[in-house]
């Protein structure tokens, strides 16, 4: 099977993916969106995937992945080898379950704070073809859902190395990106969250950087 990965990498949602290949050790043929030029908004990529988001994952038979768990199960899929989601199917479950959880908890609360704040999105509160407006009040909204993510996360990860199960999942990946995100609006993890603190740079370390 052949595949095209739209993505750019310094976005949350592309290094979703970015990581789990990473990991994998898998090289695939990519084309960078630079979404600070608007590419994403162009005829070209439009005709890939009109939802104007990245990444976005181009199939030999046309067909197009757009949702960012859906590529990366897919991927996994793809490559077995040291699989990020889990070693059966209740464990699996439990990987997708989390990453919703981060995407919400998480990584939106993040996007609220952001899209909502910086004139870099005007009109463009929300990714996607439609023009959204800012609400400047969800800025701080933001920021308080962050404030109980941290602490949330910290109990998570207490006392384990990996989020699900005994090695490194998808989970795992997706939970580093988002307190990675959170720097794009100035936030980092207390220090009142020293369990999070720790496997955050345990993660750094494991993924080299």
């Amino acid at each position: 099977m052949t595949v095209k990965l739209y993505t750019y990498d310094p976005a949350p949602n592309p290094r979703r993916v970015a990581l789990l290949l990473k990991y994998k050790g898998v090289e695939l043929d990519a084309e960078q969106v630079d979404l600070t030029k608007g590419q994403q908004m162009s005829a070209e990529f439009s005709a890939i995937n009109p939802q104007w988001t990245v990444p976005a994952l181009q199939l030999d038979n046309g067909e197009v992945l757009s949702d960012v768990i859906a590529i990366c199960y897919y991927l996994d899929s793809l490559y077995p080898e040291k699989s990020v989601f889990g070693k059966d199917a209740l464990e699996c479950a439990k990987v997708i379950a989390f990453c919703q959880r981060l995407y919400v908890d998480g990584l939106a609360a993040v996007a609220e704070a952001l899209r909502n704040g910086n004139p870099v999105f005007k009109d463009r509160a929300l990714p996607g073809a439609l023009n959204v407006p800012q609400i400047p009040e969800l800025v701080d909204r933001g920021h308080l859902r962050l404030d109980a993510f941290y602490q949330s996360m910290n109990e998570v990860v207490s006392g384990r190395e990996f989020v699900v199960g005994e090695q490194l999942s998808q989970a795992d990946i997706d939970l580093y990106v988002v307190l990675g995100f959170c720097g794009w609006v100035k936030r980092s993890i207390p220090e009142d969250c020293e369990a999070l603190v720790q496997w955050f740079a345990d993660m750094k370390k494991r993924f080299g950087e």
